[in-house]
């Protein structure tokens, strides 16, 4: 894999980076930037009441929160030393005001895509970092927000995209990296956003903390 050598992320080496996330795009795209992390996916059962936020920035903020902290907590406890930097993330694809969740079903994902097909949504990732700081973590978060727009696409093209089993595990019904590019119009934003990892405000951030000696 081709990576960046960055002088600024040389400052990293031989400190204990952790991504609390089993996603294999997340641990892809954090591999181009050329740092060396752990994955530790988190446990944290992601059941917050959608309800009680006011906006769904607000809902996965929150859920990439508690994720991140999760994860440095346990390491925390079970270490000499807390990690340097963890880091987690939580997408959602949001259509008007709803949430859309993974398919529960064949039927709910045809459901859930005819819904998009033709229509503008949004896909929110909130980035949560953690570090040591005195008895509890510091915690710092940003979300990125990226316009999906879906194509007019024929019912016999949503079922073939169902029918492949892409759909299944991946909030919204989709995976934009895959098949279902095929589905897009266009997007505005950060592609790696829709993956699920915005890539640029991530280094952007990462740079900030960086500069600050936070880590």
């Amino acid at each position: 894999m081709t990576f960046f050598k960055l002088p600024s992320l040389q400052r990293l080496e031989g400190k204990q980076i952790v991504l609390a996330s089993g996603s294999p795009r997340r641990k892809e795209i954090l591999s181009k930037l050329g740092l060396e992390f752990q994955v530790v996916p988190s446990t944290f059962p992601e059941t917050l009441d959608k309800s009680t936020f006011s906006h769904a920035k607000d809902y996965v903020t929150e859920t990439a929160k508690q994720k991140t902290l999760e994860v440095f907590e346990r390491l925390q406890s079970s270490q000499a030393q807390p990690p340097a930097l963890v880091i987690g993330a939580d997408t959602i694809v949001v259509l008007g005001e709803e949430i859309l969740e993974k398919p529960r079903s064949v039927e709910h994902a045809v459901e859930i895509l005819t819904r998009l097909n033709g229509k503008s949504h949004y896909v929110y990732t909130a980035v949560c970092f953690a570090l040591p700081h005195s008895t509890q973590p510091e915690i710092l978060t940003f979300c990125e927000e990226t316009e999906v727009v879906f194509a007019n696409s024929s019912p016999e093209l949503i079922q073939a995209y169902v029918d492949s089993g892409e759909p299944m595990d991946k909030a919204g019904g989709y995976g934009y990296q895959g098949l279902a590019s095929f589905l897009v119009s266009k997007i505005n934003g950060d592609y790696y956003n829709v993956v699920g990892f915005p890539a640029q405000k991530f280094f952007e951030k990462l740079n900030e903390l960086l500069e600050n000696n936070l880590i």
